[in-house]
């Protein structure tokens, strides 16, 4: 039985192999793993990269924790951008959420994408916002079914278009996910 005869048997499919959006899912995870533990950008990158990229010899996938066909430069441009502008980021999260509500009430993981997503368009080279605001959606609702996606497109939102002096240049986020490795960023 092949692979995607299996897949069918059980009504799953794999996960389509999205190098980019699988770096940026491993930057939250250590954005997160940074936050908690209070590990340097540097050590997480290394543990990333020896014991969760990658296909194991057991054939350990997303399920056990793996993260196969990463963008591995790119996981680390994040995580380092992270840690880099840490305070900047801060304060631009801090400026976009309500009074009532401030920055040691979110989520860690919630936290950690909005970080994740405020350093990668810190690169010199970043993706458009809106491919940007859907990348880190996508992920947000990989670990959220409740409001907390929202929340996410309305700061990212807030802060990116406020950044560029643009109004809705992300208006249109649906359908506008990065795809595989053709991806211009």
């Amino acid at each position: 039985m092949t692979q995607t005869q299996n897949a069918e048997s059980d009504n799953r499919l794999p996960p389509p192999v999205r190098p980019r959006t699988a770096a940026r899912l491993g930057a939250v995870q250590a954005l997160f793993q940074m936050g908690q533990n209070g590990d340097t950008a540097e050590s997480v990158i290394i543990q990333f990269e020896r014991h969760r990229f990658g296909v194991t010899l057991a054939g350990a996938s997303w399920e056990e924790g793996q993260i196969p066909e990463a963008d591995t430069r790119l996981f680390a441009s994040i995580v380092r951008a992270a840690a880099l502008h840490r305070a900047a980021i801060d304060a631009k999260l801090e400026g976009a959420l309500p009074a009532s509500w401030p920055m040691n009430r979110l989520d860690p993981v919630l936290r950690a994408i909005i970080t994740a997503a405020l350093a990668e368009s810190e690169a010199s080279d970043p993706p458009p916002i809106n491919v940007l605001i859907n990348e880190y959606l996508d992920i947000a609702h990989g670990f959220f079914s409740g409001d907390e996606p929202g929340m996410i497109n309305g700061v990212l939102d807030a802060i990116l278009l406020r950044r560029n002096g643009t109004e809705k240049e992300a208006a249109p986020a649906e359908n506008t996910s990065e795809t595989g490795d053709n991806a211009s960023s």
